[in-house]
């Protein structure tokens, strides 16, 4: 006689994967989200009523960008150049100020903690000012020009490479460093043959993607004085000259483009 199987009774489908309960938590959480962005929509008085009423004068001023000046073109690129150089100085400056700091912020290379832990407090309190504010401060040093820049750009890069690179650092292989610890090796014999095999290809190439921000903060900095295409832009922008306006967009955009691919293709080939 054939043995029989008993098969547990499954209950019915209801309809819903999601519980009740977990409903109610997520209409809860919906709610709570659309009362805070109706507050604050209030609170500023920006509302869908008064991006309807300046629709019109959205489309005038699109209407007035084209066509673009392509006469133009040939005073762009001496100040394009110029964007690029204070970029390139910029980053070049950042990326080897930044090698002792993120060293020392790294604690899996500096053990102490009254050296690491001020280290790093210091790095992360720098990274709290703004480009453009830091733009505005040099300009109102040393005044408009592309010295200005340079200076934000060099602080500004600074901080997020310190960041990137000693957060790379600490997460590389410890062996390497505890076996040249362990066989005598001082500091710079750990960092020369531990430290910087590892962590050299993430350094350039989070040095090119600093290059790659650089190009883009280089043109608002240029709106406080700090030098660049962006200088030009803000005069365009203040003479109406929209055609102007329009090439100089289109000239950014496409060599950001450019920059960004190139960088990129060089970023893949390093890590």
């Amino acid at each position: 006689m054939p043995k029989t199987v008993s098969v547990p009774h499954a209950e019915p489908f209801s309809g819903s994967i999601v519980s009740g309960r977990e409903k109610k938590r997520i209409t809860l959480i919906f709610g709570v989200v659309f009362g805070l962005y109706l507050w604050t929509s209030v609170e500023t008085e920006s509302t869908v009523t008064d991006l309807i009423a300046g629709l019109p004068h959205i489309w005038n001023m699109v209407g007035q960008l084209f066509p673009p000046n392509w006469d133009y073109v040939s005073q762009v690129w001496p100040k394009l150049l110029e964007t690029i150089q204070m970029a390139v100085i910029a980053t070049t400056i950042a990326a080897i100020l930044c090698i002792p700091f993120c060293l020392l912020a790294a604690r899996n290379v500096t053990s102490i903690p009254w050296i690491h832990h001020p280290a790093k407090l210091f790095l992360n309190a720098l990274r709290t000012i703004p480009d453009l504010i830091l733009a505005v401060v040099f300009v109102g040093i040393f005044g408009i020009g592309v010295f200005s820049g340079i200076l934000a750009l060099i602080i500004f890069s600074f901080g997020i490479l310190t960041k990137l690179i000693s957060e790379t650092i600490e997460s590389i292989d410890p062996q390497p460093l505890e076996a040249i610890r362990a066989s005598g090796g001082n500091a710079f014999q750990i960092i020369a043959y531990a430290v910087v095999p590892q962590v050299l290809p993430q350094f350039c190439s989070f040095s090119l993607y600093v290059f790659e921000i650089n190009v883009r903060a280089s043109v608002v900095l240029g709106f406080v004085g700090a030098g660049g295409i962006g200088l030009l832009l803000q005069q365009q922008i203040a003479f109406l000259r929209y055609p102007n306006v329009m090439t100089l967009i289109l000239i950014i955009f496409f060599v950001v483009l450019a920059i960004e691919y190139i960088s990129g293709k060089i970023r893949e080939r390093l890590v």
